[in-house]
């Protein structure tokens, strides 16, 4: 997945598309990363006006995005707006190539107009996700997540979700190393999971306050991942009842203590498996799991592929 279009049009956000540029960029002179080529296709010969008065003339037409390993559509300023018959086709014909493709906060509908979305979750910013449901009822729309998808298809809620989507494509196409990399050099969390809520109630903390027990009792495990770590004990280490803890961790994080910790448990064996010899069992007790045989049903179920065959997979590319 080293050849990625970005498909615009009049109407993008301007945003979306410095993030899709932004993620893509290439990086492997200074960083070691893959090479990434990011192709911005568009309207032929003609220069789109982007949200907020941007202009970007594509380098370009939308036929060349078949020859892309992912598409990728930002969000639009007026989701209401129609497309043009030639964005719409241009994104059929990608389909039917078989090159996955993804869209950012708005981009959903467009994706929708085009009747990719028949019969998939999809998702959308928060604020959107009544309109995508009214207008496109053969699409389930999933108004929790920070993104959802699969088999080829991929949807992002608003702003922040985007880059997270951008990142999880990164890192199941290079792994978690590649995409830990990328986010390290854009300053921003190089993990948060698709099904973590896409609303907190309280994102910013109390101003007063100058001290967070959350964070070092997060720092605390991740430093210790191979500990049997619970709730309950969890709760003792930030010094709160089990249900205060449970309920500022989830407003803190947008997910559930346990469910993070099994994403962190996950990531790391995915760098382990990616930068080291151990032995897969190794692996397992070194994230808090009893053997291989426990770590690879969990694992496929997040990855996608066993232990062994992630570790091949990656070890293959490096080679090449």
């Amino acid at each position: 997945m080293r050849t990625v279009g970005c498909l615009i049009f009049d109407g993008v956000r301007a945003f979306d598309y410095a993030v899709i540029a932004e993620v893509w960029t290439d990086r492997s002179a200074r960083f070691g990363l893959p090479a990434f080529d990011l192709r911005v296709c568009g309207p032929e010969g003609a220069r789109v006006r982007l949200g907020g008065g941007l202009e970007r003339v594509p380098d370009d037409g939308p036929a060349a995005l078949a020859a892309c390993d992912l598409v990728v559509v930002p969000g639009v300023e007026d989701p209401a707006a129609r497309r043009s018959p030639e964005i719409l086709e241009a994104l059929r014909a990608v389909a039917v190539a078989g090159v996955p493709i993804a869209s950012l906060c708005a981009g959903a509908f467009v994706l929708a107009e085009a009747g990719l979305l028949d019969g998939r979750e999809a998702t959308t910013h928060w604020a959107l996700v009544p309109e995508l449901a009214r207008r496109f009822p053969a699409v389930t729309v999933r108004p929790e997540v920070l993104f959802t998808g699969g088999e080829g298809l991929w949807t992002s809620a608003g702003v922040a979700a985007g880059i997270d989507l951008c990142l999880h494509l990164v890192r199941t196409a290079h792994g978690q190393q590649a995409a830990a990399t990328i986010a390290r050099a854009m300053v921003t969390a190089p993990f948060r999971a698709g099904g973590q809520a896409q609303f907190i109630p309280s994102p910013v903390p109390d101003a007063a306050a100058d001290d967070d027990p959350l964070a070092r009792l997060r720092a605390e495990v991740l430093a210790s991942l191979d500990t049997p770590w619970t709730v309950r004990r969890m709760a003792a280490a930030a010094l709160m009842s089990e249900r205060t803890f449970a309920r500022h961790f989830t407003a803190t994080t947008g997910t559930t203590p346990m469910r993070w910790l099994l994403d962190q448990r996950i990531l790391t064996a995915q760098r382990l498996l990616e930068e080291t010899d151990l032995p897969v069992d190794t692996v397992a007790t070194h994230c808090g799991f009893a053997s291989a045989v426990s770590l690879r049903p969990v694992f496929v179920d997040r990855v996608g592929v066993a232990p062994r065959e992630y570790r091949r997979a990656f070890r293959g590319r490096e080679e090449g």
